[in-house]
């Protein structure tokens, strides 16, 4: 298994299967982080890289439930949508992914919120893809920056 570590979030990915597996802990209690991925509010004040806009197009983070945004860098847009098949407040998003610039390559997406008592919560984050090599462009693509500082802007966005 190869791993990235930072201080706080750690990446790998899997040998056996195209994933990738994403773990990072909170000073928080799993209900606000909960919330924070569900609140289209929220969510447009943290998810992604700093020098990013995101503007959402609809956010319904519900089972059965739908999803599409845009995040902005000057000219240039980037868009995402996905379907919510599974969410059961505190504990689990289940959803897919699609960035629609490779509109073939969807993720299936599992976030599992842990409470660790003393209001922490463990998030782990799973992104399953087609293919090795999908998996590897998906790492390649600079998908670590934007999860490190998303996940720092949540940091101070749970901190208020």
């Amino acid at each position: 298994m190869s791993t990235i570590h930072h201080p706080e979030t750690t990446i790998e990915v899997d040998p056996d299967v195209p994933l990738v597996r994403i773990v990072r802990e909170f000073d928080a209690p799993p209900e606000k982080v909960f919330r924070a991925h569900t609140d289209p509010e929220l969510v447009v004040q943290w998810l992604g890289p700093r020098d990013l806009t995101m503007e959402i197009d609809h956010y319904d983070c519900r089972t059965g439930g739908s999803y599409r945004y845009l995040h902005i860098r000057g000219d240039e847009e980037y868009g995402f949508h996905g379907s919510f098949h599974e969410v059961r407040p505190g504990e689990l998003i289940v959803q897919t992914f699609t960035f629609e610039g490779m509109p073939d390559g969807v993720a299936l997406e599992r976030l599992v919120l842990e409470d660790l008592g003393d209001g922490r919560t463990r998030l782990t984050a799973t992104s399953l893809v087609d293919s090795f090599e999908d998996r590897d462009a998906f790492v390649a693509s600079g998908m670590e920056h934007g999860v490190r500082e998303g996940y720092e802007r949540l940091d101070e966005l749970l901190g208020r």
